[in-house]
């Protein structure tokens, strides 16, 4: 039980219920066309609470038009989490199986080869904040010329 109070433990959890509940959303405002909510209770109906007047039903004539799916249009606040992956690696998952070292164990394996500021535009993790992107500083390796050095 003590390792459920530590400040680490707390932290996890609420990145993990906040990475979830992204993720819920990010599905919602995906597929909400496809899935539309429905508020109706199951329940209030077969128990008789909820009786609306009877009301005489139309027959409309069918819907002969077909829908074309829009294509997904992304604005700058909608930025995807991943970049996307080249088309060379992509290549690797269709050709051969993983039980040679091909296919998708081959794509895994390249993926995994990147690091995770090659795959991310940005830390979607706090534990990420830490070296993120430090190849971009340069470490100046040079001695002070009056300072102390080594006999050569």
């Amino acid at each position: 039980m003590r390792s459920l109070l530590t400040t680490q433990d707390q932290n996890f959890y609420r990145e993990l219920i906040l990475k979830e509940a992204y993720t819920r959303l990010a599905w919602k405002m995906k597929y909400s066309k496809e899935y539309p909510t429905t508020f109706a209770s199951r329940r209030s109906r077969s128990i008789g609470l909820f009786n609306p007047p009877s009301v005489s039903k139309v027959t409309l004539p069918p819907v002969v038009q077909t829908l074309e799916k829009q294509p997904v249009r992304r604005s700058l606040s909608e930025a995807p989490l991943m970049r996307p992956v080249s088309p060379r690696t992509t290549a690797a998952l269709y050709q051969g199986l993983s039980n040679e070292g091909k296919g998708r164990s081959l794509y895994l394996k390249k993926r995994a080869q990147k690091g995770p500021e090659e795959k991310f535009d940005y830390p979607i993790l706090s534990s990420w904040d830490y070296g993120w992107r430090l190849g971009d500083y340069e470490i100046d390796g040079r001695t002070p010329v009056y300072g102390r050095s080594g006999i050569d």
